[in-house]
């Protein structure tokens, strides 16, 4: 597998001291680390990033949770309450580049480290602030979660069958999907900041980032004058038919197919109809034209549904696939990091960390044919000599009396 990942140097010199915690932040932080950046967690020495301490009964010693956004990167244990401490990672942000926090609203201005209290010691800094809710709504001392802001921003609100309550979606859009998008404009503001030196704030709520991922639920309800409905397994837009999950061989509780059929393009619903056997239908006036098809879906349904019930989801989602048919198997979490396709491709990788052994999924974009090489999620504080001295040229010794001194 080696051969097929790389270290990236993208950002090969670009220093980042990252207050993130939890999901949506350490996401962000997490891309620039892959795209090498040299990204610093800056954690409370006793207990470190809460996503470390998510084991009820168990030592707070990185969950498989934690590693899954901090790989690639480094953990500096210092206490922000001591004024020793506070005071080295001002030198830090000095060096900066890039900062970042998603702290509870109000927690980085008690320790004076805002966007202002910043800026006056690095002008240039490009300092990201995400949060549940943007501080100037009315929500904006919100606590937030994955789940609060895929209720707030509209997610739940699509989610789920017309005459049964929203349902929650089982991917964490609120924190990974902000993420992405605070990363995105960050090497867009360091691109610009590397041209005319000029620092930048750039503030994002979860909420914001939600309605960002909603915007062709949006064009649904502009089209239909209403507001967006839960379609169960249907699509958002409810104009397309057959589409939808079927079900396979098997009976378990992921073994369904999603097939649908565009309007755009009329051959796939002649070719399945071919392909199960039912050339029959392309003559019945209940199928023979879009919305004919849409009246009479759950008969169609049916009709699809006898023949998928008879083949194993992937030879199913083959068979389609081959005649030029949008088809997809409901694929679990254990059987996608079983896929053999992914190992080969260096998609998902085999990470030794200090504490285990994990197989994960790297940066999904490849570049020039190879993946991002991962390399294990930091111990807690497990950096704090290499990062000091590197940074600040704290010695062995200087180092050894802040452990003493309790900054450290």
């Amino acid at each position: 597998m080696s051969e097929k990942t790389q270290d990236l140097n993208f950002l090969q010199g670009v220093k980042v001291v990252d207050f993130t915690q939890f999901e949506a932040g350490t996401t962000c932080t997490e891309v620039l680390a892959w795209f090498g950046a040299e990204v610093v967690k800056i954690e409370n020495p006793g207990r470190g990033d809460p996503g470390r301490r998510l084991r009820p009964g168990k030592p707070d010693d990185d969950p498989w949770y934690f590693r899954q956004f901090n790989v690639n990167k480094k953990s500096l244990a210092i206490n922000l309450k001591s004024p020793r401490g506070l005071e080295i990672v001002k030198e830090m942000l000095k060096k900066a580049d890039i900062t970042a926090e998603n702290m509870a609203p109000g927690t980085i201005e008690r320790l004076g480290l805002d966007y202002e209290s910043v800026k006056k010691i690095n002008p240039g800094i490009i300092y990201c602030r995400i949060k549940g809710f943007s501080p100037d709504s009315p929500w904006g001392k919100g606590l937030a979660f994955d789940m609060i802001a895929q209720a707030a921003g509209g997610p739940i609100s699509v989610t789920g069958w017309p005459d049964q309550p929203p349902v929650k979606p089982g991917l964490s859009f609120g924190d990974t999907g902000t993420g992405m998008l605070m990363a995105a404009t960050i090497l867009g503001a360091l691109h610009e900041r590397n041209r005319t030196g000029q620092g930048r704030i750039l503030e994002i709520a979860m909420q914001d980032a939600m309605i960002h991922y909603m915007r062709t639920c949006f064009a649904t309800m502009a089209r239909t004058g209403k507001p967006a409905q839960r379609r169960g397994s249907k699509p958002s837009a409810g104009n397309n038919a057959p589409a939808g999950l079927y079900p396979c061989k098997g009976g378990g509780p992921n073994d369904y197919l999603y097939i649908t059929t565009s309007r755009a393009n009329p051959e796939h619903y002649t070719r399945l109809i071919k392909l199960i056997g039912r050339e029959d239908l392309l003559e019945d006036p209940r199928f023979a034209t879009g919305d004919a098809r849409v009246a009479n879906s759950d008969e169609l349904d049916r009709i699809i549904g006898e023949w998928t019930v008879q083949h194993d989801k992937r030879d199913a989602m083959e068979k389609l696939i081959a005649i030029g048919v949008p088809a997809g198997a409901v694929f679990d979490t254990l059987e996608l990091q079983n896929e053999p396709n992914f190992e080969q491709r260096g998609f998902m990788q085999h990470v030794s960390h200090h504490n285990g052994a994990d197989k994960m999924a790297t940066w999904p974009v490849r570049i020039d044919g190879k993946t991002v090489r991962l390399k294990g999620a930091p111990a807690l504080g497990g950096n704090s000599a290499e990062v000091l001295e590197s940074w600040l040229g704290i010695d062995a010794g200087e180092f050894a009396a802040l452990k003493t001194e309790g900054v450290l």
